[in-house]
């Protein structure tokens, strides 16, 4: 068997929208299709992909370096021990062949989106929903379908007022999520309290809130919100600083005792294992965003489960960062903690498969064959015209 084509579309997702550091007013993504000779119902097995929303498409990279290494290689080089199915990991390595460790840009992003076609397809051809299959291959062999969820928004907006904010977290709590993000940063410390202090009091018994500053703040600022957010019960106070100022991150859990969330940014396993070792978080109380589709896959993503587990944390103190099915895959298959969802944003490449509904904080993931994309209809329409 062998991939016959792997195919990139750079497609917008602009949005009116802003959080503390950057608009999505030109935000695009790269779409994946990774063809293979395969045939299922009498035609072939295609895996897709996309990255996640906050990085851009990247397309250019694919085309001249990732993609044509592996239509290039032997496809022998690049099937698992049976020879009838793909085998991720030959496939990451031949993608990252004449690379240099570090300096993890933008590639681990045009990686993890292939990445993530190649365990479409993987799992489709062994007929099987990707989370079964991870649990079988890395986890205890059992899955646990049903994953906590929670709704990010809360984005500043031309004449978003407390009105406004409320409205959009009320419909939220109204379809089922309990915990809601909102973003912090973009204004004033006594401005982002009057927003947080509006949507606390919407909120219901076993309902929380957790806020973002997604980076924006130096060392001084995210402790003077630290010392704010610390009279609110939060569910987590995230990305305080830079995602590579470990001594920022470990400075403020000094003062901060409310659990903290940060990774998201992170796009390696080295980089995660540096945040572990030097960025003070707590196993106990903290929450880890890595995001597979931006940080070269679910081959790399395993790798930094196996350094979590060394350094004693648990597979659910993970809650990626993306809202995409592929991390529902993982923290299904794998004991992820959960996963990030956009209700209203970001679509149709962020969401559930039609007709699953969020219950109490969680979903339900149903049994369909690969990450479960065909079961989206306004993502798989955009997914099958790529192939036309």
């Amino acid at each position: 068997m062998k991939i016959v084509n792997i195919i990139e579309s750079t497609r917008p997702i602009k949005s009116d929208i802003r959080n503390a550091y950057i608009d999505f007013s030109k935000m695009t993504l790269s779409l994946v299709a990774v063809v293979t000779d395969v045939i299922r119902d009498g035609k072939p097995v295609i895996g897709y992909g996309f990255n996640s929303n906050g990085r851009y498409g990247q397309g250019a990279l694919m085309r001249d370096r990732f993609i044509p290494r592996v239509l290039e290689a032997d496809p022998a080089t690049l099937v698992d021990a049976s020879g009838e199915n793909l085998d991720p990991h030959k496939i990451w390595a031949c993608m990252m062949t004449n690379e240099k460790p570090g300096g993890h840009g933008e590639r681990s992003v045009a990686v993890g989106t292939i990445d993530m076609a190649i365990w479409d397809a993987v799992a489709k051809i062994e007929g099987k929903p990707l989370f079964q299959l991870l649990a079988e291959r890395y986890g205890t062999g059992t899955p646990n379908p049903r994953v906590f969820v929670y709704a990010a928004g809360g984005y500043y907006y031309p004449g978003k007022g407390l009105d406004k904010l409320k409205q959009e977290m009320q419909s939220y709590l109204d379809r089922g999520y309990s915990v809601v993000k909102m973003k912090i940063g973009g204004a004033s410390i006594a401005e982002d309290c009057e927003r947080i202090e509006s949507v606390l009091k919407i909120l219901g018994p076993g309902q929380q809130l957790a806020v973002d500053a997604n980076g924006r703040f130096d060392l001084q600022t995210a402790v003077d919100y630290g010392k704010a957010l610390s009279q609110y019960p939060l569910f987590w106070y995230e990305e305080a600083g830079d995602p590579l100022d470990y001594e920022l991150q470990a400075k403020l859990g000094e003062v901060y005792k409310g659990p903290m969330a940060t990774g998201e940014n992170l796009f390696s396993m080295q980089d995660a294992r540096n945040l572990i070792r030097h960025g003070g978080m707590n196993p106990e109380r903290d929450y880890l965003q890595f995001d597979c589709a931006l940080s070269y896959g679910l081959v790399e993503y395993l790798r930094t489960l196996d350094m979590l587990k060394e350094h004693g944390w648990s597979p659910s103190r993970c809650i990626p960062h993306g809202g995409h099915q592929m991390s529902l895959a993982i923290a299904a298959g794998l004991g992820l903690g959960g996963n990030e969802s956009y209700p209203d944003l970001f679509q149709p490449y962020g969401g559930f498969p039609d007709g699953v509904k969020v219950d109490n904080g969680y979903v339900t993931l149903p049994a369909l064959p690969g990450i479960g994309f065909e079961g989206k209809s306004d993502l798989i329409r955009e997914m099958l015209a790529l192939t036309r």
